[in-house]
């Protein structure tokens, strides 16, 4: 999971980067960067760590162009400590490519032979961005002579790079002397989101982001989402170019993305988030009302922020009183994206805190957005015991995460995830709750696609099924054994 956005701008885009990535700071922590172009040069500028502290003025200053992109990195292959890591990634043939990628490859075993062996090309690190870059750099390289390269040399290049490459990926390039090149993979399993706003006489602004968060706040009018499959070029003059570059395109969305990655007040593949949320909180109610003592139950008690707005679903729904019994800390990232499962439980306790005076003496019903590993879950049933909780009953808008996920979220061994290979009342005992429930897989789907015309989700994590077909046990143990963030 990562955040990435890219610019076509009638004005300096170096502040307009930043202030994007500030809104997309909770997609990544580990590291940022920001690259922009100006006439046929590149100026890069990335570090480790979160956006606020990464830039210095004399950094924005020399980040000049009117065309850029930039990055939030959450580090899903690789080390999340190797500054070198960090995106974006540059090749310098042909023509200059710079690139930032959201989203996981799971071929990179293959790719990294046919690039080393046929392609002729060096590899720096053990990122998996940095090997779509050179397969980009590769394909387009074959496509274009070294004098001209034009949209349809670009959209050649990337229709030839969906045949290599398989996972997950929704890019943005800057091409020197190009432009702007934005490429989602055939199932579209990252979001992309495409928007416009009027410069006056001068012309059109374009943006290109993670999630629809960055156009409204910066002024933009949402076009829709770059499709599945599909590649947009936009040229430093602003003139945009679309193509389908894929063979046999389908939407097949992440849903994890609705359950827990986006922010609330975003809109993704034409799904709010925030109503996605509220409709999941709908569902679990009914389920919450079939398996807990229901009449027993003094109050409702998100975890903040994410599953609040089902929180507040459960707790109209079943008439319980709602009530916010922790404090959270918004000084402290997400426990989710922690990089390592020490730092995850040290965090859980700076982030949130019980407030004693709602939680002595009541049964306490919990909805949390999601439980992954259960190290924070335990934390939590534990602090509110701790507040005086007669009794915890923990709920999850989620399904059980049963399997890992390999399409760009840190989920990648079995053995980590509390919900594999046990049974629910296994499970509550782990984590040390009275009653324990989850949300159904068809309610997750439901809850998600209601409305829609969307017909299918990537919901590999809570039931197995991978949706690129490419994903094989041989590949998951691969992943087990190699694993390094």
């Amino acid at each position: 999971m990562c955040g990435i956005v890219g610019m076509v701008s009638t004005s300096p885009v170096n502040q307009q980067v930043y202030d994007a990535l500030s809104l997309l700071q909770h997609r990544g922590q580990d590291s940022t960067g920001i690259a922009t172009l100006h006439g046929d040069v590149f100026y890069i500028q990335k570090a480790k760590g979160q956006v606020r502290e990464a830039y210095r003025t004399r950094d924005m200053r020399r980040l000049m162009g009117n065309v850029g992109l930039g990055h939030v990195r959450y580090a899903t292959r690789g080390s999340a400590s190797k500054e070198q890591e960090a995106q974006p990634f540059y090749v310098n043939a042909p023509h200059g490519i710079v690139l930032v990628h959201n989203g996981n490859l799971t071929n990179t075993r293959e790719l990294t032979k046919e690039l080393n062996d046929v392609d002729r090309r060096h590899l720096n690190t053990s990122s998996d961005s940095e090997l779509l870059v050179n397969v980009l750099a590769s394909e387009l390289q074959n496509t274009a002579d070294q004098e001209t390269v034009t949209p349809e040399h670009i959209f050649q290049a990337i229709s030839r790079l969906h045949t290599r490459v398989e996972g997950s990926y929704a890019a943005i390039a800057l091409i020197a002397g190009q432009g702007l090149v934005a490429f989602r993979d055939r199932f579209g399993i990252r979001p992309l989101v495409l928007g416009k706003r009027q410069a006056g006489l001068l012309g059109t602004d374009w943006v290109v982001a993670s999630e629809s968060v960055v156009l409204e706040a910066s002024g933009y009018d949402i076009v829709r989402d770059v499709a599945p499959g599909e590649a947009i070029v936009v040229t430093p003059d602003g003139v945009i170019h679309e193509h389908q570059c894929a063979e046999a395109p389908q939407l097949v969305p992440c849903s994890f993305e609705y359950v827990y990655l986006a922010r609330p007040d975003s809109v993704m593949n034409g799904v709010s988030v925030y109503e996605a949320r509220l409709r999941l909180g709908d569902r679990l109610a009914d389920t919450i009302r079939k398996h807990a003592p229901v009449d027993t139950i003094d109050v409702v008690m998100p975890i903040p922020d994410s599953a609040r707005p089902a929180a507040m679903q459960v707790a109209r729904k079943l008439g319980i009183e709602y009530r916010e019994g922790f404090y959270k800390n918004k000084y402290v990232g997400r426990t989710f994206i922690m990089p390592g499962q020490g730092a995850r439980q040290k965090s859980v306790r700076q982030k949130l805190n019980a407030m004693s005076a709602e939680f002595d003496g009541k049964n306490v019903l919990i909805v949390d957005d999601s439980i992954v590993r259960g190290t924070t879950s335990k934390e939590i049933v534990e602090m509110a015991r701790n507040a005086g909780a007669k009794s915890v009953t923990f709920t999850s808008a989620a399904p059980p995460v049963r399997y890992p996920h390999v399409y760009g979220i840190n989920m990648p061994t079995r053995g980590e995830l509390v919900a594999h290979g046990r049974t629910i009342p296994e499970i509550a005992r782990e984590i040390g709750a009275d009653h324990l429930i989850y949300q159904e897989v068809d309610d997750l789907f439901g809850a998600i696609t209601e409305g829609t015309t969307i017909t299918d989700l990537d919901m590999s994590c809570f039931t197995g099924d991978y949706c690129t077909g490419t994903v094989t046990d041989e590949y998951l143990q691969w992943v087990e054994d190699n694993q390094t963030s």
